[in-house]
């Protein structure tokens, strides 16, 4: 099986829908096929041919958009990298891409020895080049590198059928839409933010791209600029909510996806009270973004929804044993949305991926009608006196307190129970760290599970994709 550019696609069947917006610019499907051409010309001036890597740092730009289809029609490879990562930690990911190219925007290129400015690689070019690569669904098409939390960053390579097939479940998943306007929030140097460009691409709608999130500006889209689909984390949500006042959204707008863990109850039931249907998703790099998502027909915020169409979820025992519908054990996912491995780390690859079975290292348990509830990563599985605690239960647990903002629990060395739970608890504006939050707990709790203290933070510490960096709270727990 051949694909040809969704660019290109779209130009020839919806010539005059708009297909992306940035910073006031707009291009339909046939003027950005016209400017991705472009940047083709520029790329193949400096000598970039199939099979070349492009290294990128970067934040939200519609230049990277440009960048991204112009190198899948040469049947080249895009690495875009993390725009906040320093100098000295991009430098071992720069080399194990060794790039034939290496491109970033004006304010970053001194962390990227070498860079040309993205701004202006395609000025001055008049022609374009008319020619595509055709597409197979090996095809690699991006390098993405994990977190690193458990070590050096790993680039995991998606292809082409990776995105496809991630496109095409989503939309089985949420039901077609006959042009979704898709909110672009999310870093295009994270799978999920690729994810977007790319699922709009191959449904025929449109990105509406933003360089960061801010909630009112992302009340003025949702208002103002026709918007069906967005993409939150449980804190980027309630912004928004707060800045708008509950107010409802119009009806335009369709659902949310919202990523990066489990939402609390209470904000999921305002978000449905101002008209969002917030679905909750779980995914990853190595699955290229969503593995599964609520429906919206069966949506009640309790899980994170069944495996998209055409991908399988299973949960395994310490053996690597099937476990029944109500067992915890390991999250496994197989389907066309794994991984084609990691960049230059076959025994990492071999160990990830056994048997088409991508080993995530997140612990779960599926219910009867095999919908996945995520309880915790392998790696923040806190074992209090040989009694396991998930800490995505305890943090539930405070969030519905109604001083709580957010908060996140983490597991430290103990003496006599060889590791005790610690919340770290951030409030709301005014409020004082409550002084009953044990009692609340245990209301809801074993008492093992009770967390042993709680610190109160100005705000959680997050990484790009609005994920906690429990390995800063950790740190931050034992010398406390």
């Amino acid at each position: 099986m051949r694909w040809t550019c969704p660019i290109r696609t779209g130009a020839e069947n919806r010539p005059e829908a708009l297909a992306l917006t940035f910073a006031g610019q707009r291009w339909t499907y046939r003027e950005l096929d016209a400017e991705v051409g472009r940047w083709m010309a520029a790329l193949e001036g400096r000598g970039v041919k199939a099979g070349d890597r492009v290294a990128l740092l970067a934040t939200n730009d519609a230049r990277v958009a440009h960048l991204f289809f112009a190198l899948g029609r040469m049947g080249a490879v895009l690495a875009p990298l993390n725009a906040r990562l320093t100098r000295a930690e991009l430098r071992p990911l720069v080399e194990d891409v060794a790039p034939r190219l290496t491109l970033a925007l004006g304010n970053l290129t001194e962390r990227l020895p070498g860079a040309e400015p993205l701004e202006s690689f395609a000025d001055g070019v008049a022609t374009t080049s008319s020619g595509s690569v055709p597409l197979e669904p090996t095809s690699p098409r991006v390098i993405l590198f994990t977190s690193g939390t458990t070590g050096r960053p790993k680039g995991a390579v998606l292809t082409e059928g990776n995105f496809r097939a991630s496109a095409r479940g989503s939309e089985a998943n949420l039901g077609a839409h006959p042009a979704p306007y898709w909110l672009g929030t999310l870093p295009l140097f994270h799978v999920g933010g690729l994810a977007m460009l790319t699922r709009t691409a191959y449904d025929g709608g449109c990105l509406v791209l933003r360089e960061r999130f801010e909630a009112e500006d992302t009340n003025r889209a949702l208002d103002e600029e026709g918007v069906t689909h967005a993409s939150f984390v449980a804190t980027t949500l309630e912004r928004v909510l707060e800045e708008r006042k509950d107010r409802p959204v119009p009806p335009t707008f369709r659902l949310a996806l919202i990523g990066g863990g489990p939402v609390p109850a209470p904000l999921l039931a305002r978000a449905r009270a101002a008209g969002i249907l917030a679905l909750q998703t779980y995914g990853l790099t190595e699955a290229c973004s969503q593995v599964t998502t609520e429906r919206p027909d069966e949506a009640d915020g309790r899980t994170a929804g069944r495996a998209l169409p055409g991908v399988e979820v299973r949960i395994v025992g310490l053996e690597g044993e099937s476990l029944a519908a109500g067992r915890e054990g390991d999250i496994e996912v197989r389907g066309p949305t794994v991984m084609f491995g990691y960049l230059n780390r076959p025994e990492a690859t071999r160990e990830a991926v056994r048997n088409g079975w991508l080993r995530t290292k997140d612990v779960g348990v599926l219910d009867a009608s095999g919908r996945l509830t995520v309880l915790s990563r392998r790696t923040d599985l806190i074992v209090r006196g040989g009694e396991n605690i998930y800490p995505a239960e305890l943090e539930a647990v405070l969030a519905s307190h109604p001083a709580v903002r957010e908060a996140a629990v983490v597991g430290v060395p103990d003496a006599r129970w060889g590791e005790v739970p610690v919340a770290f608890v951030a409030t709301r504006k005014g409020a004082v760290l409550p002084e009953d939050l044990g009692a609340w707990c245990r209301e809801s709790l074993a008492g093992f599970k009770v967390p042993a203290r709680f610190l109160e933070i100005e705000s959680l510490p997050r990484n790009a994709m609005g994920k906690v960096e429990r390995t800063v709270l950790r740190e931050r727990a034992q010398k406390t």
